[in-house]
Parts: structure tokens; sequence; C-alpha cells
């Protein structure tokens, strides 16, 4: 690509939401947290190697009979978010968590693959924490 020598049209979009390519044989479902995998399809969120967190799965996304990149998902990339935890304390509010599974995020020692998702922004019980996903697709250096 060359620079620009005048004004070129704009296309831009809010970032919130952005459409993915669901997985070959995958059904998701609404309120799920989701990665995309090593080919870059969505599926729904786990602990495995070369996923990448997407964010959370804005409704059922049902691709168990298709292609891969047959349907198309829309995901919500920002915000704070529920997720489950298998336990957290007042304490643990600024801490970073990574994806376990599709509804279950859990501290670094409780994962093996270490899959960013984001910062527990405030502990609603003992295995309930609001996430802040706004950063998950910067992995955080501390």
């Amino acid at each position: 690509m060359t620079a620009l020598t005048g004004d070129r049209r704009l296309e831009r979009r809010d970032g919130v939401e952005l459409d993915f390519p669901v997985a070959a044989a995958t059904r998701i479902y609404g309120g799920a947290l989701v990665a995309t995998n090593t080919s870059g399809y969505l599926v729904p969120g786990g602990d495995t190697a070369g996923y990448k967190f997407a964010g959370v799965a804005s409704g059922w996304f049902d691709n168990t009979s298709g292609a891969n990149g047959e349907l198309i998902a829309v995901v919500r990339r920002r915000g704070v978010i529920n997720c489950a935890i298998a336990s957290a304390v007042q304490a643990d509010v600024g801490k970073s968590v990574f994806l376990a599974d599709d509804q279950t995020v859990a501290f670094a020692a409780g994962t093996e693959n270490k899959i960013y998702v984001g910062v527990i922004a405030g502990v609603i019980d003992g295995t309930n924490v609001w996430v802040d996903i706004d950063r998950a697709g910067v992995y955080p250096t501390t």
C-alpha cells in the first residue's frame, strides 16, 4: 500500500459487537464465553491450547450441521460481564482471570493454557464475579 494523497472514506465500528465465523459442527449458547480456535473459527470457550478469548456470544448459534464459517455469530467484546468462578473474595478485585470453560473463569493457577479474559471488577458472591473484558485482547504485563 502507498500513503494517502487525498481523503478516503472512513469506515468504522465501535467494536462493542463484532461478527465471527463459527467452527464446523459447533453449537454456542447465548451468554457463553467464546474463543477462536487455531483456525480462527469461533468455538465455546475452554482452557484449550491455541484458543484466544473473543468475548461473549450475544445469542444462540447452532452450526452443528454446517461447515467452518457457514454461520456467523455476533460476539460482545467489551463491558463488564457476570462469570462463574470456583472461589472469589473481595480482595480478588483487580486480579486477572483466565478462560476455564464457556461460563467459568479462573485465576492463572487454575488453568493450563492461561487464556486471558479480563480483570475482576467486582465480587457478586463467593462463586460469581463481574469481569471487565475491555482489555481481553491484551495479555496483562503483571
